[in-house]
């Protein structure tokens, strides 16, 4: 198992936290937790070692494009970056949106 941690700059809140994802083969699971800090610290837990400058690569462009303030938990089984993207962005989109109360 390796550990890995980045931190971004960020500007822009969250509204809520998001949980997206799975821990299984060939995929991962995102914790997502707002921050009031002006940064995203992500700390990535993978079983698949030596992809470090991958991980560094993906995660930089995604977090140029998205400057979110956000404490992150990656934990990864073997994901693609296409598979990490799209749990990123779904992560964003779930952390952005309040939850509806429908009444009865």
């Amino acid at each position: 198992m390796e550990i890995l941690t980045y931190e971004f700059p960020a500007s822009k809140t969250l509204s809520r936290q998001a949980h997206v994802g799975v821990v299984g083969s060939g995929d991962l699971e995102i914790l997502l937790e707002p921050s009031s800090e002006a940064r995203a610290k992500l700390i990535v837990r993978t079983g698949s070692q030596g992809f470090e400058k991958t991980w560094e690569a993906l995660l930089s462009r995604f977090f140029t494009q998205n400057d979110f303030a956000a404490n992150i938990k990656i934990n990864d089984f073997g994901a693609t970056p296409g598979v990490v993207s799209l749990r990123l962005a779904q992560a964003l989109e779930v952390s952005q949106h309040h939850s509806k109360h429908i009444k009865a």
